[in-house]
């Protein structure tokens, strides 16, 4: 069993734990490699596979549902073993050795292969992880722990957008050559994680029957609660691809197009720790009402954009609603999940999202290339205010109850 913590004076706060940090820092650096990839990975796809935004949208998609399964089986499995690092280190490993297959890749086919491990192995990594932060944080820092992965996490989404267009600037926009040096940061993600935590001993446990799905079924109400409570907020949000797209329609050239993902993870950065700590104080349900009206207003401003200052107003208050929604919802499946099952929870958590993913950026996909970008953000727009609708009923329903 790990040490017991020293005594800490009335009134004071626990530190937010090492664990935690190397979480944040692992995140950090993977997410340099990825958005390096990501954020030119949709001109890449338009300028040189000749890909519609059709196909964007399926590739986006169908990553997401290849990775459905192993979001819950790895849960399942880190909470019957009582493991966590080894399926984490798993799922980073096989993010990482995803990334050469990108500059390596022929095709259309190829890209859609790469893609789809990138997500088995976010898959596989996220329930582990977060159970890992939620077994080792107190429960009166929870808001902050996870808000902190967040912000972290987050600076590397500002960081690696901007890396790719120092690199797309520096050698005449060549994509591969930016995609191979977003190797390296991912392994090194890989290896923090090794050599940089050490997983707290779990107590001695009864024999165990083999890990089955139907763990998922013995989550009490209130984490299906949450869960719904995600669905509302997933459904209602797309891929940020198509940010993407939109703004090389407003007129960014391409070297310059990763900025879009520098401003939105930016704020999004900013604003997730400071969130995390308010919600351990005043609750965690009113950040995520504002975090859908901050959604809403968004899409509005997206769906009418023609210049860039219009643009990176839309990408500015869509950043505020990641910051406001992310790091509080994971924080509410760690605060209602049984202690047994934190894990399965969010494999759980993360499968039904990822469905909503999957169907949500096919219809975008759908939308944009039918109607135009107008089309796909006023459609967000209109499922934002019914999730919003949801959500006050939902919050309303378990005030009563």
């Amino acid at each position: 069993m790990p040490a017991s913590p020293a005594p800490m004076a009335a009134g004071a706060r626990p530190p937010i734990p090492a664990t935690v940090w190397v979480l944040g820092l692992v995140s950090l650096a993977m997410d340099i490699s990825s958005e390096m990839v990501q954020t030119l990975l949709p001109l890449y796809l338009v300028t040189e596979l000749a890909a519609s935004a059709l196909a964007i949208g399926f590739i986006e998609g169908l990553a997401v549902a290849v990775a459905m399964v192993t979001r819950l089986f790895s849960g399942v499995v880190s909470d019957w073993t009582g493991k966590r690092k080894p399926l984490a280190v798993l799922g980073y490993g096989l993010g990482a050795v995803s990334k050469p297959m990108i500059p390596l890749a022929g095709s259309l086919g190829w890209i859609v292969a790469a893609k789809a491990l990138d997500r088995v192995g976010k898959g596989i990594r996220g329930a582990p992880r977060d159970a890992l932060i939620a077994d080792t944080t107190p429960p009166e820092i929870r808001g902050a722990a996870f808000g902190l992965r967040k912000s972290l996490d987050t600076v590397g989404g500002f960081v690696g957008p901007l890396v790719a267009i120092g690199l797309m600037l520096a050698t005449g926009g060549d994509f591969l050559t930016v995609f191979w040096i977003a190797t390296l940061p991912a392994f090194l993600a890989v290896a923090l994680l090794v050599v940089g935590i050490n997983e707290p001993a779990q107590p001695p446990a009864p024999a165990k029957e083999r890990p089955r799905l139907a763990a998922a079924g013995r989550l009490n109400r209130a984490t299906w609660a949450m869960i719904a409570v995600a669905c509302l907020f997933t459904m209602a949000r797309f891929s940020e691809a198509f940010l993407l797209l939109k703004s090389q329609e407003v007129g960014l050239a391409t070297a310059w197009v990763p900025i879009t993902m520098v401003v939105m993870h930016a704020v999004y950065g900013l604003a997730a720790y400071p969130v995390g700590r308010l919600s351990d104080r005043t609750g965690r349900l009113a950040p995520l009402a504002i975090s859908l009206v901050l959604l809403l207003a968004a899409d509005l401003v997206l769906a009418q954009a023609g210049t860039l200052p219009a643009f990176f107003a839309g990408i500015v208050l869509w950043g505020l609603h990641m910051g406001f929604s992310q790091g509080i919802l994971a924080t509410l499946i760690a605060d209602t999940a049984p202690a047994q099952l934190k894990a399965t929870a969010f494999g759980v958590f993360n499968l039904m999202t990822g469905l909503t993913v999957l169907v949500g950026n096919i219809a975008a996909g759908w939308l944009w290339q039918a109607h135009g970008s107008s089309a796909t953000f006023l459609a967000s727009g209109a499922l934002t205010a019914f999730a919003l609708l949801g959500f006050l009923l939902l919050r309303g329903t378990r005030r009563s109850a």
